[in-house]
């Protein structure tokens, strides 16, 4: 397996990029963010987006309004700047951080274009999130379009340790989360679990029918030989990184859910096939960015 060394994301000067609101979940993210890319020997980019500010010379008492105004959002976003690089320096210390206001533009379209060159991006969502909407629609853009790796960082967890868990549905275009997880495993010092499901359909999903039921012993059989094929070349490439195998017929993204309550990292692709071999936002990784109880990363192909 070739690890794509000319990949802009392994380049050496590539940054951990964290987006900030000042929100807890943001505040979360940025201490994530700091400690990886400290571990990493890599610098912080901490990004914080706000509307149009002006710094015209008023010319009027309505100018002086606006002036004020504009001058009120700055100093907001330049404090919450300052708090983020404050706590990234006391989550890592030593840790190279940058800081960059964006100003009139959309958070996700910066972040977006961040990501071209960036070793990963990291947001933040509050754990008690729950409806698509509640996500906001930044997590979900970033998360959709963005390039490589994006990890969203629950709540407050800082959990270090725990497996790196991987969902895999086994094509080829599955093949990036596969080898983001191998990474991930490595640099951690972990084991690696892949799952593999052949349907994210609970077991009610079909009727008590013999006939409407799938023949679930040799679904299993098939996917457990599928799965080792997929993994094959990635366990030659990181001899160091000790592998489980876990077949799961019905029900994936609620068993990858449950897994995440001990996982250090719950890594899935951006899409698929369909179903849950899909992990297309919008299904099974929307389920998992609102539920799993560790850090998700979504991983995009290229």
């Amino acid at each position: 397996m070739k690890q794509h060394s000319e990949s802009p994301h392994r380049n050496p000067a590539a940054a951990v990029v964290v987006g900030t609101d000042g929100s807890p979940g943001s505040r979360a993210a940025v201490c994530w963010a700091a400690r990886t890319a400290a571990d990493r020997g890599r610098a912080l980019h901490i990004v914080h987006c706000t509307g149009p500010v002006t710094d015209r010379t008023p010319h009027s008492a309505y100018d002086a309004f606006i002036f004020a105004t504009m001058q009120d959002i700055r100093g907001a976003a330049e404090r919450v700047l300052a708090t983020a690089r404050e706590q990234a320096s006391t989550a890592a210390p030593g840790v190279t951080v940058t800081t960059e206001l964006v100003s009139g533009g959309s958070p996700a379209h910066a972040l977006i274009a961040a990501s071209e060159h960036a070793h990963l991006i990291v947001l933040g969502v509050a754990s008690e999130a729950g409806a698509i909407s509640h996500l906001g629609s930044t997590l979900l853009a970033v998360t959709s379009h963005a390039r490589g790796a994006v990890v969203v960082v629950r709540g407050t967890d800082d959990r270090t340790s725990g497996p790196v868990v991987v969902g895999v549905d086994g094509s080829k275009i599955s093949e990036p989360a596969i080898a983001a997880a191998f990474s991930e495993a490595s640099q951690r010092g972990t084991e690696l679990l892949a799952v593999h499901g052949w349907s994210d359909l609970s077991g009610g999903g079909f009727a008590d029918s013999s006939f409407l039921s799938p023949p679930i012993d040799d679904i299993a059989t098939a996917d457990a030989a599928l799965l080792s094929e997929r993994l094959a070349g990635w366990t030659e490439q990181f001899p160091d990184v000790v592998v489980r195998r876990e077949i799961v017929v019905y029900g994936v993204r609620e068993r990858l859910t449950e897994l995440s309550r001990s996982a250090g990292l719950l890594v899935v692709g951006s899409r698929g096939r369909g179903g849950f071999r899909g992990l297309l936002l919008g299904s099974t990784s929307n389920f998992l960015v609102q539920h799993a109880d560790c850090p998700v990363m979504v991983v995009h192909p290229g």
